[in-house]
């Protein structure tokens, strides 16, 4: 009994939020419309498909490339977002700013995916520094992506296993340093569960890196000769002259990294080399082997 009544507020918010949820959704009419105008769009595909994050790299983005929007159908409003369709020197490119976090980027790529005939996905935007040879300025193109945000977090007297990959020993980093006990215990670091078309029902496959597509890769491999600007104007430079690199490592995790010691464990531990907070969930989506055909 007790049970069942802890339960009714619970269900209660849910049947209310359903309730406030369902007005606001797209009149029949609004939906035919915007079906008749995929099918259109989609006609002329298929796109590559440019999923971006927050308004400054949005902006950065359009104001820095020869964007060329769809004379018919420039734009499509969908679930809150706006996808522009267009040309970026000559090659269909549908693009979409996602928002911060792993959800918001899952959430805009499978959308994508979903709705538009693409046949890849860039991802693009600011990270964090983890390598000490890279700078500020610095273009990465990672060759394999994690999610380090998926923890175990221990008690000091746990035993660890082998479920995890690494582990974090919060007592490592006392000050002053004693003998490396600290009630905060370690972090496991675990896997992702991946599901695919291609494996077992309700048997997802445990992953921890997630590989950037070979053929991309190599197609990228050709942007390391490129020239970047060092100034974007004749006051603002950077201390010395940007560079491209391909095949590093990346970890994403809903953490801005700021703190010197975790970013040195980062890298110790997993060689990452650069760290944001949607990548690895924009890659878990397109992961799926039978996603592009």
């Amino acid at each position: 009994m007790d049970h069942t009544l802890s339960l009714l507020p619970f269900l209660f918010i849910i049947i209310i939020s359903s309730f406030h949820v369902l007005p606001v959704s797209p009149t029949p009419s609004h939906k035919l419309k915007s079906a008749t105008t995929i099918r259109k769009l989609n006609r002329g595909g298929p796109y590559i498909g440019l999923v971006t994050v927050i308004a400054t790299e949005e902006n950065a983005f359009l104001r820095s490339v020869d964007f060329r929007p769809d004379p018919t159908h420039p734009f499509l409003d969908l679930s809150g977002r706006r996808f522009r369709i267009g040309k970026i020197h000559g090659k269909k490119v549908v693009y979409v700013r996602c928002g911060r976090g792993m959800v918001n980027g899952a959430a805009a790529t499978q959308q994508m995916i979903d709705v538009f005939n693409v046949k890849g996905i860039v991802h693009f935007g600011i990270a964090g520094n983890m390598n000490n040879s890279m700078s500020i300025g610095d273009v990465s193109i990672p060759k394999q992506i994690t999610n380090a945000g998926l923890w175990d977090w221990l008690n000091p007297d746990k035993v660890k296993g082998v479920e995890d990959i690494a582990y974090l020993d919060v007592g490592n980093y006392n000050v002053p340093k004693g003998d490396g006990d600290n009630e905060l215990g370690s972090i496991g670091y675990n896997y992702e569960q991946l599901y695919s078309v291609t494996g077992h029902i309700n048997a997802p496959q445990n992953v921890f890196w997630i590989n950037t597509t070979q053929e991309w890769l190599h197609l990228a491999a050709d942007l390391e000769k490129m020239e970047l600007s060092q100034c974007v104007n004749a006051s603002l430079c950077l201390p010395k002259k940007p560079k491209l690199v391909v095949g590093l490592k990346a970890a994403t995790a809903y953490i801005f990294v700021d703190n010197a010691a975790y970013r040195n464990f980062l890298y110790d531990t997993f060689g990452v080399s650069s760290s944001d907070m949607e990548s690895s969930a924009v890659a878990m989506v397109i992961l799926n082997p039978l996603i592009f055909t």
